[in-house]
């Protein structure tokens, strides 16, 4: 057993003084106990919250991000950025995915998340066929992972057709190809390695109704995630195909339950916003790369109103700050409505942000993550009471701090499965990851 001792710790939705957590070889908290002893355990100044689950990354589109915002005076939009990132993908190999990887993993843990959803659909190589290894590509991804530190759920994704009209692959998008058969394959190499694995559809246009319900035939525990929803030109695409927008559609083909994460879920109407929120499927945001995209705004106060369970994601890694992403997404709503508290709003913002977020990345993730209670995953960040977002704060207004007036990452320890990998701010392998990064980076933009 590994033992922690925190000086104050956000339990469920108390704080609790002096708690003494102790994990065991799987990275599981064993017990949980405040006003307990510090004996034999690693001392932690500041408060302990749950470390958020990132329930959305392409890993890859980290060293993308920065590289889209020339124009040539043409409007563009997401479609215009799809043929960009469409061209950098084509560059990459299976040492420049792991490169990648493991500091965009580096940096979500110093950004305050623990475990992270990779939506993985680089399957194959540039020209379009498989490796020997048909895994080659997530074993990338997974050894990214392991030299980060971070909890990984690989979801492999389906990905078949260019459109809801059926139209085949470009070009640029051969390497994305996968059919459910060949998820399930990979999902099963993976798993034999230990490694966690979730169903991913990359979304209706790209997966037929038909390959959709194979799919679930062969993975039918979840998690499940999906693009949905993200653009109007999609939802436009959906009627003209299928007489339903998107959401409605999904419903009316499968059976759509808390196992499912829709990403996005940005262009819903009234009607889909309930279907989604009383179905127990989690809404998987992603306010950053959103913005960047000029997706639109998550019809967030229905959604709240209607009791639904959401998270949030760093999607292309324009950001990774969790914080941020929640700040963001409550800016969104204070933007729509003009007030920065709804009706019936009651307690401190950025805390229930937090919580409601930690609870939707755990559904997620399908697993125990997100609370400092026996039986979840050891992911806990310490607040430092020094940095100059929680000076002076108390209580619960330490997590309004952190959400809406962090300058910078003020986490001073992160623990991820029970192992501390963030350490007085810093990551102990962060150099030797950021210079492969770096002659990755060189190399790719040359």
């Amino acid at each position: 057993m590994a033992a922690h001792w925190f000086e104050e710790a956000l339990i469920g939705d108390s704080l609790a003084r002096a708690v003494r957590v102790e994990v065991d070889a799987f990275g599981t908290l064993v017990s949980v106990t405040p006003e307990s002893d510090i004996e034999g355990a690693e001392v932690h100044k500041g408060l302990a919250i749950p470390a958020l689950a990132n329930l959305h990354s392409h890993a890859f589109q980290r060293a993308m991000a920065g590289l889209a915002e020339t124009s040539d005076g043409r409007p563009d939009d997401f479609w215009g950025w799809r043929e960009r990132m469409y061209g950098f993908v084509g560059r990459l190999d299976q040492e420049d995915i792991e490169a990648i990887a493991a500091q965009t993993y580096v940096e979500m843990l110093k950004g305050g998340y623990g475990s992270v959803v990779e939506f993985h659909y680089v399957h194959r190589a540039p020209e379009g066929v498989w490796y020997d290894d048909k895994a080659a590509t997530a074993r990338a991804i997974v050894r990214g992972a392991q030299a980060a530190g971070i909890g990984l759920v690989l979801a492999p994704v389906v990905y078949m057709t260019a459109g809801f009209d059926g139209a085949s692959l470009s070009e640029r998008q051969k390497r994305f190809t996968c059919s459910p058969e060949d998820v399930a394959e990979i999902r099963g190499l993976i798993e034999k390695d230990g490694v966690r694995t979730a169903l991913a559809l990359h979304s209706l246009r790209a997966a037929p109704g038909a390959a959709v319900q194979q799919a679930l035939a062969l993975s039918p525990q979840g998690p499940i995630h999906i693009h949905i929803a993200e653009q109007t030109a999609e939802v436009e695409a959906s009627l003209a195909h299928t007489g339903r927008r998107p959401v409605d559609y999904l419903f009316d083909l499968v059976s759509v339950d808390q196992r499912w994460c829709l990403v996005h879920a940005t262009h819903m109407s009234h009607e889909e916003t309930r279907r989604v929120a009383h179905s127990g499927a989690v809404a998987g945001i992603c306010p950053s790369t959103e913005g960047d995209l000029g997706d639109g705004f998550f019809p967030m106060q229905a959604f709240e109103q209607a009791g639904g369970v959401y998270g949030v994601g760093s999607d292309s890694h324009v950001v990774i700050d969790a914080a941020e992403e929640l700040r963001w997404l409550d800016y969104g709503l204070r933007l729509q409505t003009r007030k920065r508290f709804g009706q019936g709003a009651i307690g401190h913002r950025g805390a229930n942000l937090w919580r409601a977020a930690t609870t939707g990345g755990a559904a997620a993730l399908g697993q125990a993550v997100g609370g400092i209670v026996a039986g979840a995953r050891a992911d806990i960040l310490v607040l430092d009471p020094d940095h100059p977002s929680q000076i002076g704060r108390e209580g619960f207004s330490r997590l309004d701090a952190l959400v809406f007036s962090n300058q910078g990452r003020p986490f001073s320890t992160v623990l991820s499965g029970g192992r501390t990998v963030i350490r007085e701010g810093r990551h102990d392998a962060e150099d030797a990851i950021r210079s492969r990064y770096a002659r990755t980076l060189k190399k790719l933009v040359a």
